[in-house]
């Protein structure tokens, strides 16, 4: 059976309507059988005209969807394969399903920064002039920093670029990045460098490793994204995936998104009490712990250093059951995993169901671009403010390989920053950047510094900027507070209150000037765990989702979704202006026919139901549009706050051969009886849809698109 998979329950945000009408189908309400209109002629929210093909009437409107439980059908796979797709780090990781427990992390890149544990690459992309693949990682941006400088302004180097997918709000298969030399390329193209190339990399060490030979479709994906990513921004992973041939839209069961937050939470139930750092267990009194003789985050730092000399073997293994952690936790604790990655921070609340060790969803997912970044784009503003926006944004597009030389040298002070720290922080400048703001200014760099007023930023004869503690301490903080505060709005939640653990991961929870704040804000009510492998949680998270989907039972869908349904009208109850006289009948159009509810626990298997009949014989498409609202207080498509998200497409042709041949022969009355059954499940990170024509039993293809404009 063909299968449609569309994300649901993973948007954890308002989802901003990017499909135009398909067909030109009236979009405000689905008709009654019969109904002739014509295209477009009348305001959004009146009964519009449409053409014919695309009509349907509702068979089953039920604003309380009833669930089922449907038997989950399992695929065997030999290996499941996990991408961490992260903003400014990404690798993979694999497992072979004869021994899950052991968890197999990517070979080791060459290149990459002194001091830093470099078990994933850099998120970056080099592209040659003539727009083909040249490298990824560390090799691209060393190739990209070894180019002649006239000549690297012809090539195409893109970092951090996966933050265009969350900000982008009409976001399209044509929607564009921007290299750093001001270049643009669609974006699905440079997603799907990026996935061939693990996809490439990850199938040879896997080949390498097994003893048999691997056919594709004994291979598993899963690829993490942020838990409040738009709908649009995952079916655009998914597409991507495609496009790089991790799978063929064929076999979309062999894909899996996986939810940052909720991978990360997946692992961290296996974990042991020596595989952890409990913040909780060392309250501090301002900069010195309670023995008042070492700096707070010493040892995180201790435990981060073990797991660096115990890389080598780049072989890890996990609990075949929960961890010992969980046996102080009663039934009922619930805790938060809070992944603060390099773009994004996304929160969930889960507890435990003992003794299957599956997870339950208390809370839907939030969070917000909070990540890492900012305190690089504070970095930049801070420049902008010094050297002029002007300035900067010429040297980034002249001198493009200098620009990044720059934000490595500052990373690399960045990871180093700590509450603690009273000496300054040295940033060295390129020459490049010095002689160029000379001649674009007719003044020095250090001119510039004095003229500025900045004191907490000093000029070094040595070609650097000395950061004071202070400076570095004001550009944290912005993004901190903003984490600190929304995991404190989070906590007051009524369904959150109580909650006894709050799980950092992600590589900004890494950061001490993080890991102090949250300590201060938060450790008096829960205890604050860190992971030892902080940075690789996710993906090791992921890995086990790939292994067993089946592991979170319960979600909370984050949004309002359902579609537009024509009702008897009632006077009184109906407002006038929704009267549809159609026949001698009166109908109210726009009517939300609901499928789920904004927060409502959906469990794994659970499905929703509705029948379709077409409004002709031989219409060939049905075409329903799918509205979604981030409040549950809503009776009409047309209300403030519902926006159409998307449309799911049934392709009655094969089956409406049959049917119109059947009515032929029984003067109709076989069309009269059809019916098209959609049957969708909810409780996965993506929702299924299937669909089939009653009348024939046959199965309806079923589409559904959330990035066409």
């Amino acid at each position: 059976m063909s299968v449609l998979f569309f994300s649901l329950l993973g948007c954890r945000s308002p989802v901003t309507s990017t499909m135009a009408d398909v067909l030109q189908l009236n979009t405000n309400s689905l008709q009654v059988p019969g109904e002739d209109r014509s295209a477009s002629t009348s305001p959004s929210g009146s009964p519009s005209p449409s053409r014919n093909e695309c009509s349907i009437t509702p068979l089953t409107p039920s604003p309380s969807p009833r669930t089922e439980v449907r038997p989950r059908v399992a695929r065997p796979f030999s290996v499941v394969v996990a991408i961490d797709f992260g903003t400014t780090s990404s690798g993979y990781a694999f497992s072979f399903t004869e021994d899950p427990e052991t968890i197999h992390m990517m070979r080791r890149w060459e290149g990459g920064d002194p001091g830093v544990a470099n078990q994933k690459s850099p998120t970056c992309l080099l592209l040659t002039p003539d727009l083909r693949f040249h490298s990824f990682g560390f090799a691209a941006r060393d190739s990209y920093h070894d180019l002649d400088p006239e000549e690297a302004r012809h090539w195409l180097y893109f970092d951090k670029f996966k933050m265009k997918i969350h900000s982008t709000s009409d976001l399209t298969m044509e929607t564009e990045l921007e290299s750093v030399n001001g270049r643009r390329v669609r974006a699905i193209e440079v997603f799907a460098h990026a996935l061939r190339f693990f996809r490439e990399h990850a199938l040879k060490e896997v080949k390498d490793q097994s003893s048999s030979v691997l056919e594709g479709n004994e291979v598993r994906w899963v690829i993490t994204v942020p838990a409040v990513w738009r709908q649009p921004a995952k079916q655009f992973m998914r597409e991507a995936a495609y496009l790089a041939g991790l799978v063929t839209p064929d076999s979309p069961e062999q894909l899996l998104i996986a939810l940052e937050p909720e991978a990360a939470s997946i692992y961290c139930r296996k974990l042991r009490l020596h595989q952890v750092i409990d913040l909780s267990q060392r309250p501090v009194t301002n900069v010195l712990d309670v023995e008042g003789s070492r700096p707070f985050d010493s040892s995180f730092r201790q435990a981060r250093e073990q797991l660096r000399r115990a890389r080598h073997s780049r072989t890890f293994l996990v609990e075949s059951g929960t961890g010992e952690l969980w046996s102080e936790m009663q039934t009922g604790d619930r805790y938060i995993v809070a992944d603060c990655g390099g773009g994004t921070v996304d929160l969930t609340v889960h507890q435990i169901e003992q003794p299957q060790g599956t997870l339950k969803e208390l809370y839907k997912a939030s969070g917000g671009p909070y990540g890492a970044v900012g305190v690089d784009l504070a970095f930049e503003a801070m420049l902008c403010q010094i050297f002029g926006a002007d300035f900067i944004e010429s040297f980034k597009a002249k001198r493009p390989a200098a620009w990044v030389d720059l934000t490595i040298a500052f990373e690399a002070r960045k990871r180093t920053a700590a509450p603690g720290r009273a000496n300054s922080l040295n940033i060295s400048l390129p020459f490049s950047f010095i002689d160029f703001y000379k001649r674009h200014r007719g003044q020095s760099v250090e001119t510039a510094l004095r003229k500025s007023n900045m004191n907490f930023i000093k000029w070094s004869s040595q070609g650097m900027l000395r950061l004071s503690a202070e400076a570095m301490h004001e550009l944290f903080q912005p993004t901190i507070n903003n984490i600190i505060k929304h995991i404190e709005n989070l906590v007051q939640k009524e369904e959150v209150k109580g909650v006894h653990f709050l799980f950092l991961v992600g590589g900004f929870a890494e950061s001490p000037m993080l890991q102090r704040a949250a300590q201060n804000a938060l450790g008096r009510n829960c205890r604050i765990i860190i992971p030892h492998d902080v940075g690789l949680t996710i993906l090791k998270g992921a890995v086990l989702f790939g292994l067993d989907p089946t592991v979170v039972r319960v979600r909370r869908c984050p949004l309002t979704y359902g579609v537009g349904v024509l009702n008897r009208f009632v006077e009184g109850r109906h407002p006038r202006d929704k009267l549809l006289i159609k026949d001698g009948r009166e109908w109210c159009t726009d009517i939300l026919d609901r499928f789920v509810s904004v927060d409502q626990s959906v469990a794994l298997g659970e499905v929703v139901r509705r029948s379709y009949t077409p409004a002709r014989m031989g219409q060939r498409k049905i075409i329903i549009n799918i509205y979604c609202s981030d409040t549950d207080d809503i009776t009409y498509i047309t209300e403030p706050g519902v926006r159409k998200c998307g449309a799911i497409t049934l392709d009655l042709l094969e089956s409406g051969a049959v049917a119109a041949s059947a009515g032929d022969n029984d003067k109709g009355s076989a069309f009269e009886r059809r019916e098209i059954r959609t049957t969708m499940q909810f409780g996965d990170t993506e929702i299924k849809v299937t669909a089939v024509d009653v009348a024939t039993g046959q199965l309806v293809r079923a589409s559904i698109d959330f990035l066409s404009n």
